[in-house]
């Protein structure tokens, strides 16, 4: 098959949207399709990879986030392109001008086409003081997703959710990780020696981007409780964002690593002892896979892959959705007690065996194979009557 891939953001930006896209973009590719990847063009170079074409059209800088773009409308141009090469189907995986744009060309052109729900806009509107426009942003999102022949969502308390938005061709595909990256035995003595601990020494983790959405005031807020407890306790922090020069210039005990990529950052979740996180905006946190993978505990509120993948006392605690009090309370208890950490922490990494992302690429494949053929049957049946 020939596949179209939109989206406003791809490696190298490092953040989940971004990696999920490329990891289903390689995956396909890996399987023998060909991949026609629609993205913003990016000051830095893409790097070829076999299998995956690459249009690259305009874009503009993120507010507050420098290192991202976003796609410009672009209908003119990918009606041309898909013209001269059409695509059997289409994924659009970001709800920016570019996707909407094509959306409407996908249409237009009678391509089948499919949305991936990656990020919750409406929330994020609270975050940075625009909380009168949440209706407006999930309107928008209803009308862009009931355009689309499926709408993909890693989760089935999202698919529940979206279909009561009004989005009723919500669809479940589900996220991987990979377990061979992910590893405790990546744990490197060297690195914690330069993060200034010993052997003893609990060190909590944050991997993602630092930003308001994230619930970063909670996140400080536990460990000055775990640090009343656990007086040489470390915070490393993994990633970069609008709020890291303001949280670094608070919290000068804090270890910044800036963005880890590869082998580097699965020695910084391997190295680590547990992994709090306090967003309430994911629509799923691959960050918390990783985490479990490399063996580290995790505190999550009961949302996306922590709904999914947390067993609450088993390997990790999964707390109800905004119960700030609860949260801190459980991430200290599981600070303060050594044992509890490594006996968590095996439970952890043993429980993400099975998710094997070629069962992934294998279901996204058929997803797609399958919107392609009922187009096909739909235009026979018009041809005939």
């Amino acid at each position: 098959m020939r596949i179209g891939i939109v989206s406003e953001t791809y490696p190298p930006e490092i953040n989940g949207v971004a990696l999920t896209v490329h990891n289903l973009a390689a995956g396909l590719a890996a399987r023998g399709h060909s991949i026609d990847l629609i993205r913003p063009r990016q000051q830095q170079p893409h790097t070829d990879e076999p299998g995956i074409d690459v249009l690259s059209v305009r874009g503009g800088a993120l507010p507050r986030y420098p290192g991202l773009r976003f796609g410009l409308p672009a209908g003119r141009t990918l009606r041309q392109h898909w013209a001269e090469q059409r695509p059997d189907a289409i994924y659009v995986a970001t709800e920016g001008p570019l996707g909407w744009s094509a959306m409407r060309a996908a249409k237009h052109m009678g391509i089948p086409l499919s949305s991936g729900f990656h990020t919750r806009f409406d929330s994020y509107a609270d975050h940075y003081g625009v909380g009168l426009l949440t209706p407006l942003v999930r309107g928008y999102l209803r009308r862009f997703h009931r355009r689309a022949g499926a709408t993909l969502v890693p989760t089935e308390a999202l698919a529940n959710e979206l279909r009561a938005m009004g989005v009723d061709k919500a669809r479940l595909l589900r996220r991987a990780v990979d377990t061979q990256q992910f590893h405790p035995r990546y744990r490197d003595e060297a690195l914690r020696a330069r993060w200034g601990v010993d052997a003893s020494t609990p060190v909590v983790l944050y991997v993602g981007r630092i930003a308001a959405e994230k619930n970063l005031a909670l996140a400080v807020q536990t460990f000055r409780a775990i640090r009343q407890r656990v007086p040489k306790a470390r915070y490393v922090w993994v990633g970069d964002g609008p709020e890291r020069s303001a949280l670094q210039s608070a919290n000068p005990d804090f270890i910044f690593t800036g963005i880890q990529r590869g082998e580097a950052l699965a020695k910084h979740y391997a190295s680590a002892d547990l992994f709090p996180f306090a967003s309430l905006s994911e629509t799923f946190g691959n960050v918390i896979l990783e985490a479990l993978a490399a063996g580290l505990p995790v505190v999550a509120y009961a949302e996306g892959a922590a709904r999914e993948h947390l067993i609450d006392g088993i390997n990790g605690y999964c707390i109800e959705s905004g119960n700030a009090a609860a949260f801190t309370e459980a991430t200290v208890r599981l600070a303060s007690n050594p044992a509890l950490i490594r006996h968590m922490g095996r439970a952890a990494h043993e429980g993400m065996s099975d998710l094997s992302p070629d069962a992934v690429i294998r279901d996204f494949e058929t997803l797609l194979r399958n919107l392609a053929e009922e187009k096909t049957d739909e235009y026979a049946a018009v041809s005939h009557a």
